[in-house]
C-alpha cells in the first residue's frame, strides 16, 4: 500500500463549533427573554456581561487549540460554502436586533436604566459585527466586500473597509499606522489617536484614484462617501421608521461598536515593530509582528481571528484555515479577557510591557515604543 493511500482525510473538528458564533446577534434577544423571565432589568446588559465575564471565563476553563488544517486540506476547507453561509447569516440576525431594539426604545415599555443596558447589548453586537466585516471585506467577491459594508453601516465605520484593508495591512507594526499601539501606550490614549488617523488615512487612500483619472473625489464612487452614505440612509430610516427619541440610543450602540474594534486593534500588535532594512524600507510582515491567542472560546466567536498573523500573512485566506503560527508571540488568554485587561492600563502594562521586552530579548528599541515611555514597573 502507498503512502498516499494511508494518509487520512482531514477533519475540521470546529465544524460545527462556528455556529455559536451566531449566538452573539440574539444576545438582545437572549437578554430581553431573561428580562422578561426573571423580571431584573440587569439582564437588558446580557452583552457587555457575555463579553467582559462569561467569555474570558469560558476561555479559561475550555483551553487552547492549537489543530492547524493541513496544506493538503486548504483548498477545499476554503472552497466549502457551508463557512461562508455561517458568516452571512449573522448580517440578518444582527439587523434583525437592531430593529427590535430601535422598536423598544421608541416606545415606553422599558425604563431608561434598561435602554442603555440593551444600547450597550446592541453595540456589542456592532463591535462583533464588525468582526465579521472585516472577515467579509478581505475577499475577492464583490457580494462578500458589499456586505462588510453593509456590517460597518450600523456603526458609521465603514471607511475601516478601506482604511483596515489598504492601509493597515501596509503599515502593521510600523510607527506610520494608527492602528498599531505602542509599547507604554494606554487604551485610552491610543482610541482617539487611531479613530481619527484611521479616519484621516482612508480619506488619503481614496484620492489618488481620482486624481489619476483627473476627477474629483467628491462622489458616490469614493468608497469613503458611499460607506458614509449606506449609514445616513440606514439611520435616517430608522429615525424616519421609529422617531428622533432613539437616536441617543443609536449613538450609543455605534460608539460601543467603534471601541470594542479599535481595543482588539490596540491588543493585536501592541509594541511590535518591523524593523528597517539596509534600503530603508520595513522589512515584511512576519508572524512576530502580531500578538496571537489560541484560545478556543473567543477563536470560534471571532472566526479565527486570533490567529492574526496567518491572517496578515495571507489577508484572503477564509477564518476556517487559517493556521498558528509557532513563531508569533502568545497573549495570556483570549481577546475577550484581554479586552478587559486593557480597560486597566496598570493591570495592562504589567502583565503585557515584560511580554514585549522579552519578545526582543530585552532590547526595547527593537519595540514601536511610545516616546518617551517608561518600562512597566516590575
Amino acid at each position: 500500500m502507498s503512502a498516499e493511500a494511508t494518509v487520512q482525510p482531514w477533519t475540521d473538528h470546529k465544524r460545527y463549533l462556528w455556529l455559536f458564533g451566531l449566538l452573539v446577534p440574539l444576545f438582545p434577544f437572549l437578554g430581553g427573554g431573561l428580562a422578561s423571565l426573571t423580571g431584573w432589568q440587569v439582564c437588558w446588559y446580557f452583552g457587555p456581561f457575555m463579553l467582559f465575564v462569561v467569555i474570558p471565563l469560558t476561555d479559561l476553563l475550555v483551553g487552547l487549540d492549537r489543530e492547524n488544517p493541513p496544506d493538503q486540506a486548504i483548498a477545499a476547507l476554503e472552497a466549502d460554502r457551508y463557512y461562508r453561509w455561517v458568516t452571512y447569516l449573522f448580517l440578518p440576525l444582527q439587523y434583525l436586533g437592531l430593529l427590535w431594539a430601535c422598536w423598544l426604545w421608541s416606545g415606553d415599555s422599558l425604563s431608561l436604566f434598561a435602554e442603555i443596558g440593551l444600547a450597550l447589548t446592541v453595540g456589542t453586537v456592532a463591535g462583533v459585527g464588525i468582526n465579521t466585516a472585516h472577515e467579509l471585506g478581505h475577499k475577492r467577491e464583490a457580494t462578500e466586500r458589499w456586505l462588510a459594508r453593509i456590517a460597518l453601516a450600523q456603526s458609521c465605520y465603514g471607511h475601516f473597509y478601506i482604511e483596515h484593508n489598504r492601509g493597515h495591512h501596509v503599515r502593521v507594526a510600523t510607527p506610520d499606522d494608527p492602528a498599531s499601539s505602542r509599547l507604554g501606550e494606554s487604551v485610552y490614549r491610543f482610541l482617539p489617536r487611531t479613530v481619527s488617523g484611521s479616519l484621516r488615512s482612508a480619506w488619503r487612500l481614496e484620492q489618488p484614484r481620482f486624481r489619476r483619472r483627473h476627477q474629483s473625489h467628491w462622489s458616490l464612487r469614493n468608497d469613503v462617501l458611499n460607506a458614509w452614505a449606506l449609514s445616513l440612509a440606514l439611520w435616517g430610516a430608522l429615525l424616519l421608521v421609529f422617531g428622533l427619541r432613539i437616536l441617543p440610543f443609536l449613538v450609543l450602540q455605534a460608539l460601543v461598536g467603534i471601541a470594542l474594534l479599535e481595543i482588539v486593534n490596540y491588543l493585536e500588535h501592541y509594541g511590535l515593530l518591523r524593523q528597517r532594512e539596509a534600503s530603508g524600507r520595513w522589512e515584511r510582515v512576519r508572524p512576530g509582528h502580531s500578538w496571537n491567542s489560541n484560545n478556543l472560546a473567543t477563536n470560534v466567536l471571532l472566526y479565527h481571528l486570533q490567529r492574526h498573523s496567518d491572517h496578515h500573512a495571507n489577508p484572503t485566506r477564509r477564518y476556517q484555515a487559517l493556521r498558528d503560527e509557532e513563531a508569533a508571540p502568545v497573549l495570556p488568554t483570549g481577546y475577550a479577557g484581554m479586552i478587559v485587561l486593557a480597560l486597566v492600563p496598570p493591570l495592562w502594562r504589567r502583565v503585557m510591557d515584560p511580554r514585549v521586552l522579552a519578545h526582543y530579548d530585552g532590547d526595547i528599541a527593537r519595540a514601536n515604543v511610545l516616546t518617551p515611555v517608561g518600562v512597566a514597573a516590575d
